[in-house]
């Protein structure tokens, strides 16, 4: 079983060079916040995220290009959007 330490150290990484923060919360549950470090501005907020099924680096992988491939999909309508305005 891999550590709430270990856990939040791997989906920070997996965001790298964006900034992430990622919380434990009392009911066991994630809270991933990632920021443009440059900008400030948040990328992604998700939370409730389930940890019961993050027990492999595999399933870590999973979470994190799902995460990635949300914020990609939103940046890109985000722009369409700003592009006809």
């Amino acid at each position: 079983m891999i550590s709430a330490l270990e856990l939040r150290h791997i989906i920070e990484c997996g965001f790298l060079p964006l900034a992430c923060a990622c919380t434990l919360n009392p009911d066991g549950s994630l809270m991933i916040k990632v920021t443009d470090p440059s900008t400030g501005s948040v990328e992604l907020l998700v939370t409730g995220i389930t940890t019961t099924t993050l027990t492999s680096s595999r399933a870590i992988a999973s979470l994190i290009g799902e995460l990635r491939a949300e914020m990609s999909v939103r940046k890109s309508t985000f722009e369409s959007h700003e592009r006809r305005a």
